[in-house]
């Protein structure tokens, strides 16, 4: 097979199985798991608290927004479906935020994480940076940075989501390509960042096998869809890109891509 066919329908199989890959190694090491379900858990309370309020102050919220229909016949109704549009975006933005906040909050348990998934691998890459505050505040300001780009794209689609037809069957799609692509670079960070490798040496490296990247990501992204999931698979998540940088694309480009 060609390289090319590798990052493309290869390469986004071979990312599905780095996906199943962190969830054998988790079932392994159970304690681990548990260990990594701590921040999730966090930030799930967190989330449902918001979206709760975000529930029951919704048309209130679209009542803030809409000052001008104040005076519309039809404006409860106006209100109403405003508030269920404000309401859907939180939902979306939430799912595409958990893994940014998750990693932010929980940035020892997932550095200890990831490090230990590296160590039964062989070790820990030579000259490998574990400061703790170093890696936090990286974490913070490339989630915010990721978090800018994702709405780059995530607002022209949800606006395109109206459209008849294309919103409906395109628009998801894109969506869920998008998402998946940017939550691979924010789950491979711990393990690029401890190999001297920034956020922008970080989306090149992606971009270069963007089928791999997607085939990680959008399983992922659709995982953490359905309620609660989200708080299981984020230490599988975690795991799954600790093998995917020190197997896949960390290594020479020769051996990744042989002729």
């Amino acid at each position: 097979m060609s390289s090319n066919g590798r990052r493309g329908v290869g390469g986004f199989a071979e990312g599905i199985g780095f996906c199943l890959k962190g969830l054998g190694w988790v079932a392994r090491h159970p304690r681990w798991w548990v260990f990594g379900l701590v921040p999730a858990l966090v930030s799930t309370v967190l989330y449902v608290i918001a979206l709760v309020w975000l529930g029951t102050h919704a048309t209130d919220v679209a009542a803030w927004a809409t000052p001008f229909a104040d005076d519309w016949g039809w404006r409860d109704a106006f209100r109403t479906l405003v508030g269920v549009m404000i309401f859907v975006v939180g939902l979306v933005l939430s799912v595409l935020t958990f893994t940014a906040v998750t990693l932010a909050i929980g940035e020892p348990f997932y550095e200890k994480l990831s490090e230990k998934v590296e160590e039964d691998l062989g070790g820990l890459p030579e000259g490998a940076d574990t400061s703790l505050w170093r890696s936090f505040l990286r974490s913070v300001r490339d989630s915010v940075v990721t978090l800018f780009y994702v709405l780059m794209f995530t607002i022209p689609l949800f606006v395109l989501g109206f459209v008849p037809v294309v919103g409906q069957t395109v628009v998801p799609v894109l969506g869920a390509l998008v998402s998946g692509f940017f939550l691979t670079a924010e789950l491979t960070g711990l393990a690029l960042e401890r190999r001297g490798v920034g956020r922008k040496g970080r989306f090149a490296l992606l971009r270069g096998d963007l089928g791999l990247a997607l085939g990680f990501g959008v399983p992922l992204f659709l995982a953490f869809l359905v309620p609660l999931v989200s708080i299981v698979v984020m230490p599988a998540a975690v795991a799954g890109a600790a093998m995917l940088v020190r197997v896949r694309l960390t290594r020479p480009a020769r051996e990744r891509h042989p002729a």
